[in-house]
Order: C-alpha cells, then sequence, then structure tokens
C-alpha cells in the first residue's frame, strides 16, 4: 500500500541501532538514597568526579554491542553536567576541574570517537522553580535557552531524550520550542515529547507488549505528547523500552549492586524487547569515581558477548530460502538440521504489512514451531529444539505486500568447549 506510513531514513537508522546503553549521572551520583521530587538539598560542592573517563563509557559500550547511548544532561534536580549559563546550578559551580568541567563535551567526544551515536537525556519540568507554575512563557524561554546550550556548541547530536515525569499538567510550548529544536539539528531524533520521532513503550521493565506496531495512533501513546491533540491519522513511531541493569536505583547507589541483573535475565529483556521490534536502552549509573561500575561494567560486555554467541553464526539466510508461494519460504537441504531460532525482519522501508506469521514444518497438515503478529524491524522466534530437513516461514495475514529484509535459522544451544 503506496500510502501507508513509513518511517524517514533517520528512524531506520536508529531501528538498526538496536541496543543503547542509558546513563543517569549528575548531583545525584553524590548524594546517596536521594530520590525524585524529595526537594531535599543536593550541594554542587560534592561533585567531583575524580577519575571521570568517558572513554571507558564508550569503550564499554562498544565492546558489548551497544550501537548509542544516552546521557542525563539535566535531570529534574535541576542540575546541569555542562557549565549551563541560564541553569540555577552546573558543574561549574562545583570543585570539579576548578569549576572549568564539562561532561557532556566529554561524553559526546568520546562516544563519536568510538563511532557510536550520541543521545541526551534532558528533563523540561524541575523541582524548585518557580516560573514552571506561574509563568509558562518564562519557562519556555528558559527550556529553549538550556536545549540552545546543548544543541549548538557540540556539533551534531543523534537523541534527544525528554524525561516526561513532573510534566503532568503544565503546558509547553511545543510548536515553538520543536521549530527551535529542529532549526538547531534538522537531524536529530526526538523521544516522548513534543512531536517525537520515536515512543516510550510505556513501562521501565525492558519489556514490548505482544503485538507492538511501528504505525499508531499518536492517541493511543504512553506518556506525554502534544502530538495526542494532533489531527492526521496514524504515524510511523518506533518504541523504545528503557530498563535498569540494576534492581532498584538509575544514578549510582553503594546499596544495589547485588542486584545487578544475570545474562539469562537480560537475555529475557532482549527476546521481549528487540525480540519485538523495539530498541532496548539498559541504564548503568557511572559512579562516584566517574566510571561505570566494575561489576556492572563486565556485566555488559557478558551480555553481549552471549548475544553473539548466539546470533552471530546462522545456519541459513535469505538466500537460502525458496519462495515456493506469495507469501512463504522453504530452507531445505539433503541432510538434517537443527534448529531452535528463527530470526526475520521485514524490509520496514516499504512499510510494516505483516500482521500475522507462522514458523513450521511440513509434516501434514504442518506442524506449527511458532506463531507471531508483528515482524517490523526483527522478530526473533524461539522454540524448542527440533532436527528436520525442511522448515517453512509462512505469511499468514498482511495488508499489503510482503517484502523480507533477512531471514536466518539459528541453533543457539551451548556449544561444548574443547578439552
Amino acid at each position: 500500500m503506496s500510502d501507508c506510513p513509513k518511517p524517514t531514513p533517520r528512524q531506520l537508522e536508529y531501528q538498526d541501532w538496536e541496543l543503547g546503553l542509558f546513563m543517569h549521572f549528575g548531583i545525584r551520583t553524590f548524594h546517596e538514597g536521594h530520590g525524585d521530587w524529595d526537594g531535599k538539598c543536593m550541594s554542587p560542592e560534592n561533585f567531583m568526579p575524580t577519575q571521570l573517563d568517558c572513554n571507558q563509557w564508550a569503550g564499554v559500550a562498544k565492546q558489548a554491542g551497544f550501537k548509542y547511548a544516552v546521557l542525563t544532561a539535566k535531570h529534574h534536580d535541576g542540575f546541569a553536567n555542562w557549565p549551563s549559563k541560564s541553569a540555577r546550578v552546573s558543574v561549574a559551580a562545583s570543585p570539579w576541574k576548578n569549576g572549568k568541567g564539562d561532561v557532556i563535551r566529554e561524553y559526546v567526544e568520546a562516544f563519536r570517537s568510538h563511532g557510536l551515536g550520541v543521545g541526551l537525556y534532558y528533563s523540561p519540568a524541575e523541582w524548585g522553580r518557580a516560573d514552571f507554575q506561574k509563568d509558562s512563557k518564562a519557562y519556555d524561554d528558559y527550556f529553549i535557552n538550556q536545549i540552545s546550550e546543548l544543541l549548538e556548541p557540540y556539533g551534531p547530536i543523534d537523541l534527544l531524550w525528554f524525561d516526561g515525569c513532573g510534566s503532568a499538567g503544565h503546558q509547553y510550548d511545543w510548536p515553538r520550542i520543536v521549530a527551535e529544536i529542529r532549526r538547531m539539528q534538522p537531524n536529530l531524533l526526538i523521544f516522548n515529547m513534543g512531536q517525537p520521532d520515536i515512543r516510550w513503550v510505556g513501562n521501565e521493565e525492558g519489556f514490548a507488549p505482544v503485538p507492538i506496531w511501528n504505525v499508531v495512533d499518536p492517541a493511543d501513546v504512553p506518556g506525554d505528547t502534544t502530538m495526542k491533540k494532533q489531527s492526521g491519522g496514524r504515524k510511523w513511531l518506533p518504541a523504545e523500552c528503557d530498563c535498569r541493569l540494576r534492581g532498584y536505583n538509575w544514578f549510582y547507589s553503594d546499596a544495589d549492586e547485588d542486584s545487578i541483573k544475570s545474562v539469562d535475565v537480560l537475555m529475557g529483556m532482549y527476546y521481549c524487547s528487540v525480540g519485538r521490534g523495539c530498541n532496548l536502552l539498559i541504564n548503568v549509573g557511572p559512579d562516584r569515581r566517574g566510571l561505570l561500575p566494575d561489576k556492572d561494567a563486565a556485566r555488559l560486555i557478558e551480555f553481549g558477548r552471549e548475544i553473539r554467541r548466539r546470533f552471530s553464526r546462522p545456519i541459513a539466510t535469505l538466500g537460502d530460502f525458496r519462495r515456493i508461494e506469495e507469501n512463504c519460504w522453504l530452507y531445505q537441504i539433503d541432510g538434517l538440521f537443527d534448529v531452535d531460532h528463527v530470526v526475520v525482519q521485514e524490509d520496514i522501508s516499504r512499510g510494516e504489512h505483516v500482521r500475522a506469521f507462522r514458523v513450521e514444518f511440513p509434516v501434514p497438515p504442518g506442524i506449527t514451531l511458532y506463531e507471531g503478529r508483528n515482524i517490523g524491524h526483527k522478530a526473533i522466534c524461539r522454540f524448542p529444539l527440533v532436527r528436520r530437513n525442511k522448515l517453512i516461514f509462512r505469511v499468514l495475514d498482511c495488508d499489503g505486500p510482503v517484502h523480507l529484509r533477512s531471514l536466518e535459522l539459528f541453533d543457539c544451544r551451548p556449544k561444548p568447549r574443547p578439552c
């Protein structure tokens, strides 16, 4: 269907990133036990990351196979990780580097040098500012001034991640704000608020529902967006699943190291996010040294290694299949093969058309191994190990021509180590 919503080139690029590193770092890193909106005083005198090394952050992300990152530029507390001229308090008020430091610059330069996408988190809402409640125009001026300080001096930024927490009921002049953002950075992607390119999945657990479509009615999108009030029909808005590596805190804490998720739990989240066509954004709080904590970094690298172990060596790819019907593909060999995963991608540059599909092997009337609904960017189909000489991938329902980008078979069992 030629008139169906399709992704922009930047949305396509974003969806191919799949895995992102989320990092909450700022004044709260140095105030154990403080929480969102608690109003507790946090002195910039305590901001002192004596070993800050954003190249360590980027190196861990790269080694783990992550393709982009999102760093808190300003959280709800208002502390700016750059020497902001408009903020009440920023790194310039801290003793770190004698007030001459700039976390954002070091982060952007490090992640760019590693070939990773660069995202910035910004909380539009900020506790303690009287103009937030009393003067929307003045607050919008402040908002735009701060965003300008982030989008003009540091070169291209890939993603601006707006956290809607605290904004319920507040009226922003989103058309004005977004126009300024697009003027400064035309290729930037916006998450969740204003006129977004990417939507929130609706939870902070790293899981996407089934089905989850890329094409949605903005009125049904979780979060606070002006798109809910706009007409114009359904839009292409891919979903991102954010979650914590640790069980309890977004910022670093001394108290929850034992809650770091296992590789098995992380793989379950991977199947329920990337495996359902969404991006997965995993948070790690850099510690008070200014480094990703040792155990957290090791776990991310271990997680990336397990993804590569399972999915880097397919048994067969799309070119090995034969299209035996309009929407049916057959893989067949003379001998036998073991398979427990099928990974399929629709060519979403043409839109999203598959509404239901099945993996089966052709023993009359056809034995179903897996049945799903959306494919979109990627569907990872996991089922008990079978040994066959042929396997069929069949589209059961579609609303337009079906074009597959890839179709791969895997045997993901752990392989015995050589003696």
